[in-house]
């Protein structure tokens, strides 16, 4: 599997058959849009800077909420959640989702605004690659980001939704999400390439992707 980020939540995950994309933004964001083919369209919620489907190239199949759904092989589980700390009142609802795909789980959280409850973390509990929202402000910050990392327990760690050059919206540096997680700041990959063998076996690994 290579997983790839397109910038802020959106990443390109694709195996030998099938492209996954997560999340893709329109230019208001000040990012240059994604804009490449896919087989299936992960939308974490209804804003403008995670739902841009006509980005999107290849008459893809597009999971917008809560549900099971297998395309192509792949399985992906919608999983209800909250944009903010009061039950969706100030920012809606989002789904969050667990992505199983050639041998490995992936859990992408959207712009989780909140901990998990036992419901939630039953599902998503013990993925292989964590896509966590760092930045704070729209969502939850650093330290919260670790807390539900400790819920999930995941291999890897892939954070996302923090400030990167041109980005319009306001959120905190992946820098302080590091130093919460009592690591130095990371030098990101172009890409993550991976498969189930390759897994850190006992700790959990913090990677950043350039976008």
């Amino acid at each position: 599997m290579i997983i790839t980020s397109l910038g802020h939540s959106c990443f390109k995950i694709q195996d030998k058959d099938v492209i996954l994309v997560t999340d893709p933004f329109d230019q208001s964001t000040g990012l240059k849009t994604p804009r490449l083919k896919a087989d299936i369209v992960t939308i974490s919620h209804d804003h403008h800077d995670h739902n841009n489907v006509s980005a999107i190239m290849g008459n893809p199949f597009v999971i917008s909420g809560p549900g099971e759904y297998e395309v192509k092989g792949v399985f992906v589980y919608g999983i209800p959640g909250y944009h903010d700390k009061k039950q969706g009142a100030e920012r809606g609802p989002i789904t969050m989702y667990l992505i199983e795909m050639e041998d490995l789980s992936l859990a992408h959280l959207g712009d989780l605004g909140c901990l998990l409850n036992d419901d939630q973390l039953e599902k998503l509990e013990g993925a292989d690659i964590l896509m966590i929202p760092v930045g704070g402000k729209y969502t939850i910050n650093a330290k919260e980001a670790v807390e539900v990392i400790n819920q999930i327990e995941p291999r890897i760690v892939i954070p996302m939704h923090y400030k990167v050059p041109g980005l319009k919206v306001t959120v905190d540096p992946v820098d302080i999400f590091c130093k919460e997680m009592g690591i130095k700041k990371i030098e990101g990959l172009d890409k993550l390439k991976i498969s189930k063998k390759d897994l850190p076996a006992e700790e959990t690994k913090v990677i950043i992707l350039k976008s």
